[in-house]
């Protein structure tokens, strides 16, 4: 297929500001705990290459499932490879995510008539396996995946539901698994510019649905129908505002942005969302340590705490919107503060040459039917009483991502 061009970051309602307004560049890259951004992206994914081995690589008889946390983590590898080219990043990612899909395109143990927005969140690697290898089985694969949107149910609105067996609810972390992937097909393979209109009007439904005025923040969760126990009668939205979820919504909006035509006119709308969210971010960011909590808005209450996963999710999002001059440079003080704070207080030296990201919130939803049997009230205390893990993927990758766009914004 051919290439469409003319994508990119290009944000001109901003561009002015950013030339005039643009800071210095450092004669040589800032360090954190002795090491630049790079090098700590560097020893982390080296240290969860060595941790992982094959284990997310399929096998008949094996575990690993074609996963959105697996998705980010090799897409996060394959971006770490642009800048510090690595072989050993690439042999992972096509084992890792190359080891689901036949020649044919098929993807083992991907189930279409689920509806997961989840599930298309390793199309993403995808379409960077295929940008690198032209190997057509990833073209194929990817188009298996694109094919799920058409049929994608919706709410009253047009919203794509988080999947089919969430009936009528939105979730902030769809938006991340979907958005970026339906908008990057489209400017990958061209031929379906209506995608990004409605990847604009996925995004501006769920701000006009979750975003509360009162604190800058997103709800986690929205139910169209306002009949899920989670959800406020009255709104639909569900009742606490979790860091990571808010993280994932930051995320979709700067990565979206990598493809959005210059003249599209969504560009403008996510734009301002995102100028909104990170006003909403900064705001929280605990003045003490630099980092975020579980529970937004909830400090130091008891149970909260200081989380990686929105932390790492933050910076990157931050940053890369200072870098592509979609959010002004004021905001890097905050990116650099996070950064700074993650390496302090989250980053644990193993003593072997390895490293760690602790305190990452293992996994966290709405409803559902969990294993554990516990229902997903979206409460505070339900938040703060799931799991803390150490290397959780869904803050490994950030970190990683993170790490690119500090080093590009401190240093040359």
């Amino acid at each position: 297929m051919k290439l469409k061009s003319g994508h990119g970051w290009f944000c001109l309602s901003i561009a002015l500001l950013g030339l005039l307004a643009a800071p210095l560049v450092a004669c040589a890259t800032e360090t954190f705990a002795g090491a630049t951004p790079l090098e700590w992206s560097q020893r982390l994914a080296d240290s969860e290459m060595t941790r992982r081995g094959d284990s997310l690589a399929y096998t008949p008889a094996g575990k690993a499932k074609w996963d959105y946390t697996a998705g980010l983590f090799t897409l996060s590898l394959l971006k770490l490879n642009e800048q510090k080219p690595d072989a050993r990043y690439v042999t992972f990612t096509q084992k890792a995510i190359g080891s689901f899909i036949a020649a044919d395109g098929s993807i083992q143990g991907y189930r279409p008539e689920e509806y997961q927005l989840d599930a298309l969140n390793p199309g993403k690697t995808v379409l960077a396996l295929w940008m690198l290898t032209h190997e057509e089985r990833y073209q194929k694969a990817a188009a298996i995946l694109r094919k799920q949107l058409d049929t994608q149910p919706r709410t009253f609105d047009g919203g794509f539901w988080h999947k089919q067996r969430y009936t009528n609810q939105m979730w902030l972390d769809g938006l991340y698994m979907g958005a970026p992937f339906y908008a990057g097909y489209a400017a990958t393979f061209g031929g379906d510019d209506p995608a990004f209109d409605d990847v604009t009007k996925q995004i501006c439904l769920m701000d006009k649905h979750t975003y509360d005025r009162a604190t800058g923040l997103y709800y986690h969760g929205w139910d169209a129908a306002k009949v899920q126990p989670w959800a406020n009668p009255a709104t639909g939205c569900s009742s606490n505002f979790w860091g990571r979820a808010v993280g994932w919504y930051a995320m979709a909006l700067v990565d979206v942005l990598d493809y959005l035509p210059a003249n599209h006119p969504g560009r403008a709308q996510l734009i301002e969302r995102l100028q909104k969210l990170a006003a909403g971010v900064v705001k929280y960011q605990d003045a003490r340590t630099g980092l975020w909590w579980q529970v937004l808005d909830q400090g130091d209450r008891p149970g909260n705490y200081y989380e990686a996963t929105v932390s790492t999710m933050f910076v990157y999002a931050l940053a890369k919107g200072v870098n592509h001059n979609c959010l002004p440079p004021s905001y890097a003080a905050a990116a650099t503060k996070g950064y700074a704070a993650i390496v302090k207080h989250l980053i644990h030296d193993e003593g072997d040459g390895h490293w760690s990201l602790t305190h990452c919130c293992q996994v966290a939803g709405l409803g559902g039917s969990p294993a554990n049997g516990k229902y997903r009230d979206g409460s505070f205390s339900y938040y703060v009483g799931e799991p803390v893990v150490n290397n959780d993927l869904k803050g490994v990758g950030p970190f990683i991502l993170a790490g690119i766009e500090v080093q590009a914004m401190t240093g040359q």
